[in-house]
């Protein structure tokens, strides 16, 4: 089955979350992805980290899915020192599990609803786990599915201000700006939030934006987006700074690094960028994550992205397509293997009989458009029916005509073999077939 293993600031809180995130801070994706595969029940693993998210998506067997569930929160609990952590997991399985990587991929489930940049950091880790090897075809179909709802829902939309942590981070700031084209900006970091700060301060008009970085990345990053890099140490680039953006996996700033003027801190990593006695320094104002958290539902506020349920109502019916796809293809893969059995006894018969290898060649595709045609409407009807929760009629149907028992896997969550778009038949040559 899928488990879905989820630590968000909505279910700990930004206090535990960031704990559990500065725990795991040290670790590559590949021994984050590796410790979490550990445990000899789990097939497979995708681990998504973002700002406000700590979660893990699993293939396990539906007898182990408690075990694995509880090693993995255990493990966790004792890295960060946090005994109580389990209270903030939440667990998700099969079609809960699904909803919720749809939700979370399309932005529903942020911090700020509908970011624009979740879908970029699910498919990040999606490719990273495939690169790994740590996927298996029921995680590769269900997140290229919700990457693809995604994008979908996206391209389809209304044009709308963008949303995101970034966004309603800056438009709390703009009433302390008077001026953002006379402001002094210093991002902190040449990640993700870092370039869509780039593209969010250049719309309000910030001119003046240098960036300083602790790997070295500075100088190239500002080439590319037209800003100044900041060398030398990080407390002479803020003391140049009316205005000062983190967005770094590391801690970047500390009580050392500011000097007494007037300075707006704001503070997108978590774990923190800076050291929150920073906030408390004569004319320093200091909006990190938490105090950004307090904000996002304010009306005009995050872009002004109003949601109407819409987006809501289009992944629900992305998962339910997506659900009954699962549900109906053991009834359609024994049937279409059924009817291409019987197609290449045909074939073996025709080929005999051809005259030469145009006509047998010829037999061939006109025999295999012919399966192809016949199939397609029965595939499409397990589809409606398993989504209309009437699959077993179909599978009766199957059986009494062919003499097939068609089995169906519980409530499926889990395709069968060879189902994903990158292991063995895909979604589109299904299609090319009918």
């Amino acid at each position: 089955m899928l488990l879905a293993l989820s630590l968000t600031h909505a279910s700990a809180g930004f206090d535990v979350l960031e704990r559990a995130t500065a725990a795991v801070a040290g670790l590559s994706r590949r021994e984050l992805v590796e410790s979490t595969l550990a445990r000899d029940e789990v097939s497979g693993a995708v681990v998504v980290s973002t700002c406000n998210r700590l979660e893990a998506y699993l293939d396990v067997p539906a007898e182990h899915a408690d075990e694995a569930a509880t090693h993995i929160v255990r493990a966790l609990a004792q890295r960060s020192g946090l005994p109580d952590l389990g209270h903030g997991v939440r667990a998700r399985t099969d079609g809960d599990a699904v909803h919720h990587l749809f939700a979370v991929a399309s932005g529903l489930d942020s911090l700020v609803l509908g970011e624009s940049e979740i879908t970029g950091q699910v498919s990040r880790a999606y490719d990273e786990a495939r690169r790994l090897g740590a996927t298996t075809p029921a995680l590769d179909q269900v997140f290229q599915r919700a990457i693809r709802t995604s994008r979908e829902g996206r391209s389809h939309a209304p044009a709308q201000p963008d949303a995101s942590v970034v966004h309603l981070a800056l438009d709390l700031a703009a009433s302390r700006i008077a001026d953002w084209r006379a402001t002094r900006v210093l991002l902190v970091g040449t990640g993700a939030h870092a370039r869509t700060a780039v593209r969010a301060l250049g719309e309000r008009g910030a001119r003046r934006v240098a960036v300083w970085s602790g790997t070295g990345r500075a100088e190239a990053f500002a080439l590319r987006h037209g800003l100044t890099p900041a060398a030398g140490a990080l407390a002479d680039a803020v003391a140049e700074a009316d205005l000062v953006l983190t967005c770094t996996s590391r801690t970047a700033l500390g009580l050392c690094d500011v000097t007494a003027h007037r300075l707006l801190v704001i503070d997108l990593g978590l774990p923190r960028n800076v050291d929150p006695a920073v906030g408390e320094l004569p004319g320093v104002e200091l909006l990190d994550l938490a105090t950004i958290a307090r904000h996002a539902d304010v009306p005009g506020l995050g872009g002004g992205v109003e949601r109407d349920g819409e987006e809501l109502a289009n992944v629900r019916d992305a998962v339910v397509r997506y659900v009954a796809d699962v549900d109906a293809a053991p009834a359609v893969v024994a049937l279409r293997r059924h009817v291409e059995e019987l197609l290449e006894s045909e074939l073996v018969r025709a080929r005999r009989r051809a005259h030469d290898e145009h006509e047998a060649a010829r037999t061939e595709a006109a025999l295999r458009h012919l399966v192809g045609v016949l199939l397609h409407t029965p595939s499409i009807r397990a589809r409606e029916l398993a989504a209309d929760g009437e699959l077993g009629a179909f599978a009766a149907g199957v059986e009494a005509v062919f003499g097939l028992g068609a089995v169906r896997d519980g409530d499926g969550a889990r395709p069968a073999e060879g189902d994903g778009e990158h292991g063995g038949t895909s979604e589109g040559e299904e299609q090319a077939r009918g």
